[in-house]
């Protein structure tokens, strides 16, 4: 009975260690905030009216809150003369953001 108890006392303490050591570890880590991924794009597609592009835009910007470096592209794969002007608009009031117009996409390439 004694060698059970000493056991269990063992696995207990094994696991309270193990705990702590992993607590401090993680709070170590995050200490530094959120990392920044450099060269990180979230790509939004658009083509034709694009009608939901300021809801999706919006989305977009809500997920780059939690995305320190990232920029926002909104590629023009067809769009319309006004939606191309409502996306140009959305480029240019957001600060991590870019129109990207077909031949500019060519080009990169």
């Amino acid at each position: 009975m004694l060698l059970l108890q000493d056991g269990v006392l063992a696995f207990l303490s094994a696991v309270g260690l193990t705990t702590i050591v992993w607590a401090a570890a993680g709070a170590l880590l995050h200490m530094g905030g959120r990392p920044a991924i450099p060269g990180l794009l979230l790509v939004l597609p658009l083509k034709g009216e694009a009608l939901a592009m300021e809801a999706d835009v919006r989305e977009l910007r809500r997920v780059q809150g939690s995305l320190p470096g990232a920029k926002i592209v909104l590629a023009d794969c067809g769009l319309t003369p006004d939606a191309q002007a409502l996306a140009r608009y959305l480029a240019d009031r957001e600060k991590n953001a870019a129109l990207v117009l077909p031949g500019d996409i060519i080009a990169e390439i």
